[in-house]
């Protein structure tokens, strides 16, 4: 695995991602307060431009993306939409999680949980 690799980027989606980054949703708030700092070992970043998107956390150390999908994300054409968009994503070897709004604000022990574990796993790798 190649640490810290840039994914290339449209260079539109930089203007983007600082508005997302200065309108963020409760969810990535929430999150953003739990994982940045360094505070699960590595370093995240919040609204990252990645080809033709934008993802809503990044981690170049170990190649990590994070996503929160909101309801907006249910419906079929949004779902298939997503799975396009992760799999483009991934072909740079970047590995994805999907984690839901309402588990963050439900369930954020849980959530944090899982991204100690998915951390850890991806750190051990690139040792």
């Amino acid at each position: 695995m190649s640490r810290n690799k840039i994914i290339p980027y449209d260079r539109k989606m930089r203007a983007l991602a600082r508005k997302l980054r200065k309108n963020m949703t409760l969810s990535e708030v929430l999150l953003l307060q739990q994982i940045k700092g360094r505070k699960l070992g590595v370093q995240f970043h919040w609204q990252v431009p990645m080809e033709t998107f934008v993802v809503d956390f990044y981690c170049h150390e170990i190649m990590l993306a994070i996503e929160i999908d909101g309801s907006s994300h249910d419906n079929p054409e949004s779902a298939a939409a997503d799975k396009q968009r992760q799999g483009i994503i991934e072909s740079h070897g970047v590995h994805f999680i999907r984690i839901t709004d309402k588990d963050v604000k439900r369930n954020l022990d849980g959530v944090l949980r899982l991204l100690r574990n998915e951390v850890q796993t991806l750190l051990e790798k690139t040792r």
